[in-house]
């Protein structure tokens, strides 16, 4: 029993992994940390909108994080109010939105902390289905659109010259993060959702020499920091979610300490070569 709900965990938590690394990467050079943030505290909301209209709660969280995702582009085209208000208004506005509705809920019963920081030992058969089912439909997406998403981010004026739909693009790439957001709930939990976008990706980028070679090493990253952060949960009985992610910023200081390290001997190593000359 023990052995097949760790097992079913890290399927899952690599499943994760797999799919939102590609995904991370387009948030780190985008600088879209807060975009993802404001989406995922949205997702409390989608599951007061599962419970109230009696529908799958996956279901309602993937309404609500699409509607907030469309809701954001659409609000960032006005000027009155900066951009990164607009996310800290929304962000914090849906997360407080749905702690208040939740507690009116007398009739059913709602784990927060689930919600909150994940609940990745509790994963079952069906969950592995939905993750790996609309994990691969996230990796296919990505790949579909991965030239003119990696064309509008290196210079988006010249992807427009060039006949690339760049609202279209821009729309496809946050709905893809909206249903990344749901799909990684149960593993990592809202609140520390976008860590596992970010971080495997930041620590790739120290080591990737092309776009795609960072994304692949940012799943990898991600698979790494999930099979971590699962055997130290395990083994000093610490949150499995903020476990995986404390493994991924080992992993991140660990990679940036020691090519900072390599650089400063490589350095000096220079410097007293040319001394001896």
């Amino acid at each position: 029993m023990f052995d097949d709900f760790f097992a079913r965990a890290l399927a899952g938590g690599i499943g994760v992994a797999l799919a939102t690394g590609p995904l991370g990467c387009f948030m780190v050079w985008r600088r879209m940390a807060y975009f993802g943030d404001s989406i995922a505290h949205s997702a409390l909301l989608g599951v007061l909108l599962g419970v109230v209209l009696g529908i799958d709660l996956n279901g309602g969280i993937i309404l609500m994080c699409v509607a907030l995702a469309l809701l954001l582009l659409l609000l960032q085209q006005q000027r009155r109010i900066a951009t990164d208000t607009l996310l800290g208004i929304l962000a914090h506005g849906t997360l407080a939105l749905g702690l208040v509705g939740i507690s009116f809920l007398q009739s059913v019963r709602v784990d927060l902390m689930t919600y909150l920081f994940g609940d990745i030992l509790a994963i079952t058969g069906q969950d592995l289905i939905w993750i790996y089912g609309g994990g691969g439909a996230v990796l296919i997406a990505t790949a579909l659109i991965w030239r003119p998403l990696l064309a509008v981010t290196v210079h988006e004026e010249l992807a427009r010259a060039e006949g690339v739909r760049v609202g279209l693009v821009r729309i496809a790439f946050t709905l893809l993060i909206a249903l990344a957001v749901a799909i990684a709930m149960k593993i990592i939990g809202l609140i520390l959702i976008v860590s596992l976008l970010i971080i495997p990706a930041a620590t790739a980028r120290r080591l990737a020499r092309s776009p795609e070679q960072m994304a692949l090493l940012a799943s990898a990253v991600g698979a790494v920091a999930v099979a971590g952060g699962l055997h130290g949960s395990l083994a000093w009985d610490t949150p499995s979610g903020p476990s995986i992610v404390v493994a991924a910023l080992a992993l991140f200081a660990l990679c940036h300490g020691g090519a900072a390290l390599a650089s400063l001997c490589i350095g000096r190593f220079v410097d007293s070569a040319r001394a001896g000359h």
